[in-house]
């Protein structure tokens, strides 16, 4: 079995080869980009060109690879059967996508949620993401929970058992996303500099503030290494 840094290094390359491969057969000079998730990839509380796949757009076509500006279906308070729902009006089956991030579990966690029906409702999400992908596992990437607990608004309320809970989604979520062979970002460690870097959240005292963002999308490149 591969390390993780020798499988990220081919997952890196394997999807930039696919990214041009799919402009190529396409006939197109951009790539088509579906971001899935809640707030935390809307960007609640931040300017719209500070969330996270509209940074990661701008800074992929500043690496040459051009790509369209990205299609959200995220929103504030959505669960996974939320986004569920959504995805089926968006009549997204119709299209194939050359690059899917998902990041999805916060508010099943916030609204005390089973475990259970969030491990079946997030892999039936993982499951449509590949398929939107084209069925192409290397063109997805999940990210992982972030954990509000850090916040103050998360302060408030139980601090240590919401960051025991969103490890315990987070582990789930994971579990899921290798046994699918995709790619994961863990994210929740950069989140959690947010308990003594104030300037990681956003003015709601809950969300990520544009830096936090910027943080994530250094780690995203990763999987887009330089033409």
């Amino acid at each position: 079995m591969q390390n993780k840094s020798a499988w990220t290094a081919f997952f890196s390359t394997s999807l930039l080869f696919l990214l041009v491969s799919a402009c190529q057969a396409q006939g197109t000079d951009s790539l088509r980009y579906l971001a899935l998730g809640d707030s935390y990839t809307i960007g609640t509380s931040v300017e719209p060109a500070k969330r996270f796949p509209m940074q990661l757009a701008k800074l992929l076509q500043q690496r040459g690879i051009a790509i369209q500006k990205p299609k959200i279906v995220a929103r504030v308070g959505w669960s996974t059967d939320q986004l569920a729902a959504a995805m089926d009006r968006e009549n997204l089956e119709g299209s194939t996508w050359d690059v899917v991030t998902l990041l999805i579990g916060v508010n099943n966690q916030y609204r005390g949620g089973a475990l259970a029906q969030y491990k079946i409702e997030f892999e039936a999400l993982l499951k449509r993401a590949i398929k939107l992908a084209g069925n192409d596992k290397k063109k997805v990437i999940v990210l992982s929970i972030p954990d509000y607990g850090v916040t103050p608004f998360g302060q408030r309320y139980q601090a240590g058992r919401i960051s025991r809970e969103i490890d315990e989604f987070n582990a789930a979520n994971r579990k899921i996303t290798e046994a699918h062979e995709v790619a994961y970002l863990d994210i929740t460690p950069i989140s959690r500099e947010a308990l003594k870097n104030k300037a990681l959240i956003a003015d709601d005292q809950l969300h990520p503030s544009g830096k936090m963002y910027t943080r994530w999308v250094e780690q995203l490149l990763r999987f887009f290494p330089e033409k």
